[in-house]
C-alpha cells in the first residue's frame, strides 16, 4: 500500500490523516504531502490502519497519538487523564502573574497545570495531587521528558498534604453535572467520567475544595478555580463562605467566565 491508497481508505478528515499516517510511519507531514507514490511498510501500514478506525470510531487525536501540547509542552496523555484544553492555559497565565513561591495542583491528571507552572517559575516548590495512581504515572513521565521537579501525591485533594501551607492552590476539577448531555457527545465520551462529573449541579467538587482551601493556604495566598460556563457566579459565592476576598471571575479568550479565585486576608 502505498501513501496515497493508504490516506484514501483512512475514511477520516484528511488532515488529521496525514497526522496519524506521519505518526505511524515516521515520515513528515510534508514528506507524505510530495510523496503520495511512496510504499509504505506493512508494519507501518497495520499501525495506521488501526489509529484510523480508532478514530472513525470517535476517540479523541490526543488519545491515538497519545500526546498533546499545553502551554508550548508536549504531554503523554491517555484515557486515565483528561485532555488538556486551551482554555485551562488561563489558570496557568492567572498563577504565574502572582509569582507564587509554592503551589499545590489538585486534581493535577497528566500534570500540564503543574508543569507548566514550575516550567514557568523554575524557582517554585510546586506539588502536584490526585487519587488515580494511573494518572500520577503519566505526569511523573511527563516531568520527566521536561526535566521538571514535582513533588507528585497519591491521594484525593487536600488528604496527601495535611498540615502543609503553600502560597498559591490551583485545580481543574470536575465540574460537569450529572446526566448533562454533553457527556455523550465528543471527546467527553472518552474522557474519565471521575475527572468530568462532579455531583447533580457539577459543583460537589468545586464545593469541597473552597470549603477547605483556606486551612492550607498562607495568610495572602490564593486559590484559583477552573470551572463551567454559567457557573461563575455560584462558584465566587462559594469562596465568600469560604473565607476568601477579592473573589473575582476570569474570562478565557471565547469571553466566558473559566476562572474564579479568591485570597485568604494577610495577617
Amino acid at each position: 500500500m502505498n501513501v496515497a491508497a493508504a490516506l484514501a481508505s483512512a475514511r477520516i478528515e484528511p488532515r488529521e490523516a496525514r497526522l496519524l499516517l506521519a505518526e505511524a510511519s515516521g515520515y513528515s507531514e510534508a514528506s507524505i504531502l510530495a510523496h503520495p507514490e511512496r510504499e509504505l511498510p506493512e508494519t507501518a501500514a497495520a499501525r495506521f490502519g488501526a489509529m484510523a478506525a480508532r478514530r472513525r470510531a470517535g476517540e479523541p487525536m490526543a488519545y491515538v497519538v497519545g500526546r498533546r501540547e499545553f502551554y508550548g509542552l508536549a504531554f503523554e496523555v491517555s484515557p486515565a487523564v483528561l485532555i488538556p484544553r486551551p482554555e485551562t492555559e488561563l489558570l496557568v497565565d492567572l498563577a504565574l502573574e502572582r509569582r507564587p513561591r509554592t503551589v499545590l495542583d489538585l486534581g493535577t491528571g497528566c500534570g500540564a497545570i503543574a508543569l507548566a507552572i514550575k516550567h514557568g517559575l523554575p524557582q517554585a516548590r510546586v506539588v502536584a495531587a490526585d487519587r488515580s495512581a494511573a494518572a500520577l504515572a503519566l505526569a511523573r513521565g511527563n516531568a520527566a521528558a521536561h526535566s521538571l521537579e514535582i513533588d507528585f501525591r497519591l491521594g484525593e485533594w487536600f488528604a496527601p498534604v495535611a498540615r502543609e501551607r503553600f502560597e498559591l492552590i490551583v485545580a481543574n476539577p470536575p465540574y460537569v453535572a450529572e446526566g448533562d448531555p454533553h457527556l455523550a457527545q465528543g471527546d467527553l465520551r472518552f474522557e474519565p467520567r471521575e475527572a468530568l462529573v462532579a455531583g447533580p449541579d457539577g459543583l460537589a467538587a468545586i464545593r469541597k475544595i473552597a470549603r477547605h482551601a483556606a486551612a492550607f493556604l498562607m495568610p495572602g495566598g490564593w486559590l484559583l478555580l477552573e470551572h463551567g460556563m454559567g457557573q461563575d457566579e455560584a462558584v465566587r459565592e462559594l469562596l465568600v463562605a469560604g473565607g476568601f476576598d477579592s473573589v473575582s471571575a476570569w474570562p478565557d479568550l471565547a469571553g466566558i467566565a473559566r476562572v474564579c479565585g479568591g485570597r485568604i486576608k494577610s495577617e
